[in-house]
This record gives structure tokens, C-alpha cells and sequence, in this order.
């Protein structure tokens, strides 16, 4: 029987998520298709479901949470894969979903129809019946009116598309242009798990502040920027110094390790690592996770957690993407103040630890970018990259008053 390692609890997809509270957050399931057969549930009856609860809880391994949470490969249609259909070659926490999701559909064509787009005339998309930042754009940014707005964005997934290759992670022209417009009017940042050096890369913009290695590397605008006074000091912060050099030798190990694994890939992004299985058999993903885990055992200081497709490794501080957005407001002369509105876009788990950040201050809001619903602080989302561009152009035209005194006119 193999043995599965497991992640932290706060690490593990849930197989279903707990129906929302009311407000702007996803909801559970989707609604049942019109016509559907009744199904029998006595013979599903060992799995106790009650879709009436406010969660179902299904037990699962770290392999089983890898196929559900991560789409493995981009669609004709530019869909990144479909993590409820594509993860039943196996019994596990994947047949599970597929029971659960069958009490509302009659048939397995249904649901393939319904994730991929091509679903019955009159019935709405999974996402259409969630709160989208873009089309609620006003209400979303209703509280905004008057305040000043920090924008803080997310790179992969959210800025770029999920591709097969981290190296050619390219954002567009028109999104670069995008950015740079909101920069104009609103202080930006890029906070992502890359390296700072290897997101500025990509970005090509010196007028915003890059947070890189998931916010342990900050660095302010290379220029002047129409949100800093000309006598302000630089903003750098560099969380983790000392880790620095067992991050490089973890690196070579790592690399060695993954070396006869066709597909996988370890990007060092200087203060953490990330080890990418995305282009990796199924069939080889636990012993990615294995050789990663018997790496670390050497090393306690390091901590292991997952997102899409990728394993990181970081040290174990108290640092992450909420602490690098405190410290950007408070860098701006911002911490404490009730006129600030600090807008986050994400895509990933990382992100959340920001969008809980500004739960907890009830200032802002959390954005977050996926096709499907899923547990997440955030109040809204956008479906995608070519959905974040359009948000950040209607934030660019929505602002009143110049240079740093801008606010917003929603």
C-alpha cells in the first residue's frame, strides 16, 4: 500500500466547501440541472453526505489533494484543466466530489458540459452565479469613495497565465500597459512567491514596488513615483537574511533529487524554492513529494507547503504575503489610518494570508482570481487574467485628485 505524506491541516483542500455566510462569497454547489433524474442515494448512503450540513469533511491524501486543487494542463478553450472531472482515474477523495456533485446531476455528461462551458441553453455558468469584481465593480468598490486606494497584485495567475514552463510566464502588452495606468494613479505592488529579481523581470516596471520570495523581499519604486514625497527613504526589507545560504544548498540537493524525474523542475527564488511537478506523470507525483520530504528532514528550520502544481519550500518565520502588505501600507505612512483602501488580486493559496490580513483590518477587499468556486477570504473574484486587465483599467478611470491625494471617484 503506498503511504501518502500528509500537508498541515491549513495546507488540505477541503473536498467541498462550507456553504458561505451571506455576502459577497462563493457558495457551495451548483444548482441542479433542470430535468435531472432523481438519483438513489441509498447507494451512497457509506458516505453519510448530507449536502444540508454546513461542510462535508472527506478524508483524502496529499495526492489526491494535488489532483483536486490543481488543474494539470491548459484547454483549447484556455481553461486551466478541470479539477472536478479530471481526478476520478482513481478511487479516493476524488470519486468522493464526483458522489457528491452527482446528488445535483443526473449524468456525467452533465457535469462535463457544465465545467467546460458547453453547458444548456438558459443555464448559467459555475462563476456567473458568484460575486464578480467586475461586474459589480461599483458595489464592490462602493466603501472606496474618497479614500485612497493601494493596489496590490499577484504575478502568476493573476497578471499571467498558468503555463506549462515557469521560465515563459510572460505577461502581455496590454496587461503591462494595464498596470502601469493604475500605477499612475494608485500606489502598486507586485507581491508574488517569485523572486523580486525574477518578477521585475517579467513586469518591466520600475514604478511599483515588488515584493518577491512571498514577501520576504521588498523593494520600493527604482524611480520616482507620484506616491513618494522626494525626501521619503527607500523601502527595502529582506525577511530571512540568514536562511540564505541553507536555501542555496537545498537548491542543489533538490536539484540532484529531481533530476531523474522527467518533468520536474526546482526554481530557487532566493529566499524560498519552488519545486514544480505540473509537467511530471501522475504516476510519479508522490515520489516528487517523497524526495522533497526526505530532503527537508535535514533541515527543521524549513517548512513544506503546496499550491498549483508546485511544492515550496520556505523558512519557518512568521513572514508571508499579509505581513509583506502590512508593511507596504505602514511603509506608505498608511498603518492605522481609516482612509486607506487596500485592494488585493490573487490567485493562490499564498494569497490568502493577505486577503485575511484585510478581513481583519475591514478596510479593502480580497479578490480572488478562479474559474471555480472555493474557500478563500476573499470577497470577490475575476475569472481570470483577461478579467484582471479589464478590472484595472476600470480602476485607472476611477480616481479623483492627483499625485499621492488621489482618491477614489466610485
Amino acid at each position: 500500500m503506498t503511504k501518502h505524506a500528509a500537508f498541515p491541516s491549513q495546507d488540505v483542500v477541503t473536498a467541498v466547501a462550507a456553504p458561505a455566510p451571506a455576502g459577497p462569497h462563493f457558495s457551495t454547489f451548483a444548482p441542479q440541472l433542470k430535468g435531472a433524474a432523481a438519483l438513489d442515494c441509498k447507494k451512497h448512503a457509506r458516505l453519510h453526505v448530507d449536502p444540508a450540513a454546513t461542510g462535508v469533511a472527506v478524508g483524502g491524501s496529499w495526492l489526491e489533494t494535488m489532483k483536486s486543487s490543481s488543474p494539470r494542463s491548459t484547454t483549447a478553450d484556455g481553461e486551466n484543466g478541470d479539477w472536478m472531472v479530471r481526478a476520478h482515474p482513481r478511487p479516493g477523495l476524488a470519486e468522493h466530489r464526483a458522489v457528491l456533485f452527482s446528488i445535483f446531476f443526473s449524468a456525467r455528461g452533465e457535469i462535463d458540459r457544465w465545467i467546460r462551458g458547453s453547458r444548456p441553453a438558459g443555464l448559467p455558468h459555475l462563476q456567473e452565479k458568484h460575486p464578480s469584481a467586475l461586474a459589480q465593480f461599483k458595489e464592490a468598490l462602493g466603501a472606496a469613495k474618497g479614500m485612497k486606494a493601494v493596489v496590490f497584485l499577484d504575478y502568476d495567475g493573476t497578471l499571467s497565465p498558468i503555463v506549462a514552463d515557469p521560465d515563459r510566464a510572460f505577461m502581455s502588452d496590454e496587461m503591462r500597459d494595464a498596470v502601469r495606468r493604475v500605477a499612475e494613479q494608485f500606489p502598486t505592488a507586485i507581491v508574488s512567491g517569485r523572486s523580486k529579481d525574477k518578477v521585475f523581470e517579467f513586469v518591466k516596471l520600475t514604478e511599483l514596488y515588488y515584493a518577491g520570495s512571498h514577501g520576504m523581499d521588498i523593494e520600493g519604486p527604482a524611480k520616482q513615483s507620484n506616491h513618494v514625497q522626494a525626501n521619503a527613504e527607500a523601502v527595502r526589507y529582506q525577511a530571512g537574511s540568514e536562511f540564505l545560504p541553507v536555501i542555496e544548498e537545498v537548491y542543489h540537493t533538490l536539484t540532484a533529487r529531481m533530476e531523474p524525474i522527467a518533468g520536474a523542475m526546482v526554481e530557487n527564488n532566493k529566499y524560498c524554492l519552488s519545486v514544480h511537478f505540473r509537467n511530471v506523470q501522475e504516476e510519479e507525483w508522490e515520489l516528487v513529494n517523497e524526495e522533497v520530504r526526505s530532503v527537508l528532514k535535514e533541515y527543521t528550520d524549513l517548512k513544506l507547503t503546496h499550491g498549483r502544481m508546485v511544492l515550496e519550500i520556505r523558512p519557518s518565520i512568521k513572514w508571508d504575503k499579509g505581513k509583506a502588505l502590512e508593511f507596504l501600507l505602514s511603509s506608505l505612512g498608511y498603518a492605522g489610518r481609516d482612509d486607506v483602501f487596500p485592494i488585493y488580486i490573487g490567485d493562490d493559496r499564498t494569497d490568502e494570508d493577505a486577503f485575511k490580513v484585510l478581513r481583519g483590518m475591514g478596510q479593502g477587499i480580497g479578490i480572488l482570481v478562479s474559474k471555480f468556486p472555493k474557500e478563500t477570504a476573499a470577497s470577490y473574484s475575476l475569472r481570470d487574467p483577461a478579467e484582471v486587465m479589464e478590472f484595472l483599467d476600470k480602476l485607472a478611470k476611477s480616481k479623483q485628485g492627483d499625485g499621492g491625494a488621489a482618491t477614489m471617484a466610485i
